[in-house]
């Protein structure tokens, strides 16, 4: 088996990076030693956590998290900028860091974030902590951008999704890549529309939340940039170019809203991005969190989603530990 020194590259994809917390707790109880961590949005927000070593208290604290807790954490904008400023969800996420910065931390961190005036990938690697996470984690047109030393700094997925260029020099055994862009077995994605009864719960409780954002605007006004419904899991679907005949009716085609159709382009432009960083710089382990795993605003079912972590992570890692070794050449 190889080494136990782990640099990870933790990918954006919003609530789903719950997960993120899962493989971090499979890797530690295995033994595994985390000595470099780069991440884009929420993968930023779970690693500058971890080192921190405050990843356990935020853990607890988003477990306890209801749908009405998120709901009243959310702190709407009445600027353009983005629906929502998320400054309650920093302000919690701020008092369990404390005041850390990121050059004081016991290992080397990377919040990746993009400057939008620029139009470039911006790495963090010095500075309070807590400001690095929060210029990572502004989800175009959901959650305002941040100025940050004269940067106007927007969510580090844009460009970089999975961020492995970051831990490139890290000195480990093992580089793991955790992307929240994956398809499920088989290449298939969940249904567009809700099926069950719990997931039409999610759906109008999201529906909520975003009439709660729109009451303090013209309802119209606002439903016209944020879409009628919360909908937001991806559709499925590959980079590779797939003909269309345009002469045949279309089936049935689901309903989306302006969000959701915000949400799965960015989405889609995630994941081929991801996959040219993958090519770039080829991790030793990838584990793939479903796309169809949560919404991307469903911040309240952090524990099944970190369990969904756990299990990727244990199935990645036994497959992992059993594969054979490539032969070594020796010269005579």
């Amino acid at each position: 088996m190889a080494g136990k020194r782990v640099a990870l590259a933790l990918g954006s994809g919003g609530a789903r990076g719950y997960a993120h917390i899962g493989v971090i707790e499979e890797l530690q109880d295995r033994g595994y030693e985390i000595v470099g961590i780069a991440g884009s949005s929420m993968g930023a927000l779970v690693g500058g956590l971890h080192a921190a070593g405050k990843l356990d208290e935020f853990s607890d604290w988003a477990k306890s998290l209801t749908q009405g807790a998120v709901l009243r954490l959310l702190d709407p904008s009445i600027t353009a900028a983005g629906v929502l400023r998320a400054t309650k969800i920093l302000d919690a996420v701020r008092d369990i860091l404390g005041e850390v910065r990121i050059e004081d931390l016991p290992i080397p961190y990377t919040a990746v974030s993009t400057d939008l005036i620029a139009g470039k990938s911006v790495w963090l690697q010095r500075g309070p902590v807590d400001a690095a996470i929060r210029a990572s984690i502004a989800i175009p047109g959901v959650i305002a951008p941040h100025v940050l030393d004269g940067r106007l700094l927007a969510d580090g997925g844009i460009l970089e999704p999975l961020p492995m260029a970051p831990i490139a020099a890290v000195n480990a055994d093992l580089t793991i890549a955790v992307s929240l862009a994956g398809s499920e077995a088989g290449g298939g994605e969940e249904p567009v529309e809700p099926a069950g009864q719990g997931q039409r719960a999610t759906t109008e409780w999201l529906a909520r939340v975003w009439r709660s954002t729109a009451s303090l605007f013209e309802s119209n006004a606002m439903l016209n940039r944020t879409g009628s419904g919360p909908e937001d899991d991806p559709a499925g679907g590959d980079s590779e170019e797939e003909l269309v005949d345009a002469t045949k009716e279309a089936s049935v085609v689901p309903k989306l809203g302006s969000f959701e159709v915000m949400n799965r382009t960015i989405d889609i432009a995630q994941a081929a991005l991801a996959r040219h960083q993958l090519a770039g710089y080829p991790p030793d382990m990838l584990i793939e969190v479903p796309r169809s795993a949560c919404r991307s605003l469903e911040f309240h079912r952090a524990a099944e989603v970190i369990d969904i972590g756990i299990e990727l992570a244990a199935a990645a890692l036994d497959a992992f530990d059993t594969k054979p070794e490539s032969p070594s050449v020796t010269e005579d």
